[in-house]
C-alpha cells in the first residue's frame, strides 16, 4: 500500500517510536506520581522529559504547562471550554476542523457565547484586515488553525497575535497539522493555548497529544484524582495536575517523546520542505490531466497537504477506486464544512493527499498514472 493520507494519522511509524512504546510496557509500567518506589518514579520521570521536549520544541511556557490529553480535539475542548467567559464572543476562521466549529457552535446553542467567522484573503494583509474586521469588545478568545486540513493553507500566524494582543485576545492554535512541520513558537509569537495531536506530524501513536500553556489558566474540563492533594475535594491548581486527572497513556506518552526526538533532530524545515517539493510536483502533474481541478491554497501557495477532484465524480467515489490501486488517500469532507463552504466544494468534498518524508517519487508516478485512467475511464 502507497500511504499519502499523514494529515490523518501519520504511517508508518519510525522504529524508534515502536521500540519505545514497547519499551514502556516493560520500564515503565506503573502510575507516574502514584507511588515512591522505584518504578513509579522512573515512570514519572520520563513523563517528565516527554514533556520537555515539547516545551522546547514549542518554546513553551514551561515545562510544568504541558499537559497530556487523548488528541488534539480534547485539548481543543480543554482550552477552548475552559477559557471562554459567558456573554464573551469567540472568533474563528473559515478553515476551522469541526473540533473548533462545533465546540464554539456549541457555547452558542446553549446561551453561554457567541461567534464569528472571518475568511482568510488571497494575501496576508487581506487575511489580517478580514480578523481585525470581526473583533469587538466583547471578543475574548480566537481559535486558529496553522494550517488548513482540507487545502493546506498556512495562517500567517505570528502577525494574527500580535493582532490580538493588541485587543486583548486570547489565542488558541489548533496545530493539528502544522506541529512539526512548520515553526510554531508560543513564547516568541504571543500564542496563548497551543493545541496539538501527538499522532501526526509528532510521528507518535494514536491516541496522544497535548496542550501547551502560555500566560492563561483554563478551568480544568475534567475532575479527579492526580496523585497531588488528595484530602482535598477541589481539583489542585498548580499544573500540570490541574488539566490531567486519572493515568496518563505513559506508552503513549514515551512514543511520543521518540517522535518529537526525530522532529527535533532533523528540523520542521526538513520536513516541510520535502513535502513541499512533493507538493508543488503533484499540483503540476495533476492540472495537465484532463478533468482534474486541483485546490492549492488561497494565496497560491503550496504546503504540505494538496486536494484535488475528478469531473463530477464524488470524492470518496475518487478515493475507493485509488485504494482499489493500492493508494491509500482521503476524500469526502474531512470534518470541515467551513472550509468546503469557503471554497464551494461542499456539494462534493475533495480528494486529499498528505505525503510524508517517507514517500518516493515511485510512489507519486503510481498515483498519478491511477489518476489519469480514473479521469480517462470517467469519460467512456
Amino acid at each position: 500500500m502507497i500511504y499519502l493520507d499523514n494529515a490523518a494519522t501519520s504511517f508508518p511509524k519510525p522504529r524508534a517510536v515502536v521500540n519505545a512504546v514497547t519499551e514502556a510496557f516493560y520500564e515503565y509500567g506503573a502510575n507516574p506520581g502514584r507511588g515512591g518506589h522505584e518504578m513509579s518514579v522512573n515512570t514519572a520521570g520520563a513523563v517528565f522529559a516527554a514533556r520537555q521536549k515539547l516545551d522546547d520544541l514549542f518554546n513553551g511556557g514551561g515545562v510544568e504547562k504541558v499537559c497530556f490529553t487523548s488528541n488534539c480535539t480534547q485539548a481543543l475542548n480543554i482550552a477552548v471550554n475552559g477559557l471562554v467567559e459567558k456573554g464573551s464572543h469567540i472568533v474563528i476562521s473559515c478553515l476551522e476542523h469541526n473540533s473548533v466549529y462545533r465546540t464554539v457552535y456549541r457555547l452558542k446553542e446553549v446561551g453561554y457565547a457567541d461567534f464569528s467567522v472571518f475568511n482568510i484573503g488571497r494575501d496576508e494583509v487581506e487575511t489580517l484586515k478580514n480578523f481585525r474586521k470581526v473583533l469587538n469588545k466583547r471578543t475574548k478568545l480566537c481559535v486558529l488553525t496553522a494550517v488548513s486540513n482540507v487545502f493546506g493553507d498556512i495562517l500567517p500566524l505570528k502577525e494574527m497575535c500580535d493582532v490580538a494582543r493588541q485587543n486583548g485576545v486570547t489565542v488558541i492554535v489548533d496545530g493539528a497539522q502544522g506541529a512539526g512541520i512548520i515553526p510554531l513558537d508560543i513564547s516568541g509569537w504571543g500564542i496563548n493555548c497551543l493545541c496539538a495531536p501527538g499522532h501526526k506530524g509528532l510521528l507518535g501513536p494514536m491516541g496522544t497529544g497535548c496542550l501547551l500553556i502560555n500566560g492563561v489558566s483554563p478551568r480544568p474540563f475534567e475532575v479527579g484524582g492526580t496523585g497531588t492533594m488528595s484530602m482535598s475535594a477541589s481539583q489542585p491548581s498548580q499544573y500540570p495536575e490541574r488539566l490531567e486527572s486519572g493515568t496518563l497513556n505513559v506508552p503513549g506518552i514515551c512514543g511520543l517523546s521518540a517522535g518529537t526526538d526525530i522532529v527535533k533532530e532533523n528540523g520542521t524545515k526538513k520536513f516541510f520542505e520535502y513535502e513541499n517539493n512533493v507538493c508543488r510536483y503533484l499540483a503540476g502533474e495533476l492540472q495537465n490531466i484532463d478533468g482534474v481541478c486541483v485546490y492549492v491554497p488561497f494565496n497560491g501557495a503550496i504546503g504540505t497537504i494538496l486536494s484535488f477532484n475528478i469531473s463530477d465524480m464524488h470524492s470518496e467515489s475518487v478515493a475507493l477506486e485509488l485504494s482499489r490501486g493500492g493508494i491509500a488517500v482521503r476524500g469526502g469532507f474531512h470534518c470541515s464544512p467551513l472550509a468546503h463552504k469557503f471554497r464551494g466544494t461542499e456539494k462534493q468534498g475533495v480528494v486529499r493527499i498528505s505525503p510524508s518524508f517517507e514517500t518516493t517519487e515511485k510512489d507519486i508516478n503510481i498515483l498519478l498514472n491511477l489518476v489519469r485512467k480514473i479521469a480517462i475511464k470517467k469519460y467512456i
